[in-house]
């Protein structure tokens, strides 16, 4: 489990990061701690897709649909918070 959390951190970094910050920004929405709690519910669940035992496909599932969600969830945020994260960012 700890390898797949460290291969999943190496690709959404800087995703993280930005989601980390909404979540701290006063103008947040409601909905996007429900969002990222579902977010960390998928990934720390030992239920899969795809189940971990199949070679190579059991951490795929894990690796393409965390950062499509949560680049899926940056998209949707108000204008003003992306603006905002994206000041810091750079």
């Amino acid at each position: 489990m700890f390898k797949r959390l460290a291969v999943l951190w190496t690709v959404v970094r800087g995703d993280a990061l930005a989601l980390w910050r909404a979540l701290k920004h006063p103008l947040a929405p409601g909905w996007l701690k429900w969002a990222v709690g579902g977010v960390l519910l998928y990934v720390l669940s030992p239920v899969d897709l795809i189940p971990e035992f199949i070679p190579l496909l059991g951490v795929v599932d894990d690796i393409v649909l965390v950062p499509m969600a949560i680049a899926f969830i940056l998209r949707k945020l108000p204008a003003a918070v992306r603006a905002d994260i994206g000041a810091r960012r750079v």
